[in-house]
């Protein structure tokens, strides 16, 4: 298992995970409405991680744009 911490950044004109000096930053198109942004942090982290999406799941920061993410499965390496 894999734990990862982020600043989210919904309603972003672009959909991409940075990591810069130790921090990650996620950037997503999707609005903070109705969880629509977490599905799509969700889906990305699943994509960068090569993990299946149920695999990936928000632990703290729900309502946050500070999160930490889990990730089970996957290889555990991103494809930067």
């Amino acid at each position: 298992m894999m734990r990862i911490e982020a600043k989210v950044f919904p309603k972003s004109s672009r959909e991409e995970m940075v990591e810069k000096d130790g921090s990650i930053k996620i950037y997503v198109k999707a609005p903070p409405d109705k969880g629509k942004a977490n599905k799509a942090v969700i889906e990305l982290v699943a994509r960068v991680y090569k993990a299946r999406k149920r695999d990936v799941r928000i632990v703290r920061g729900e309502t946050s744009r500070n999160k930490v993410i889990d990730i089970t499965g996957g290889d555990g390496s991103s494809k930067k």
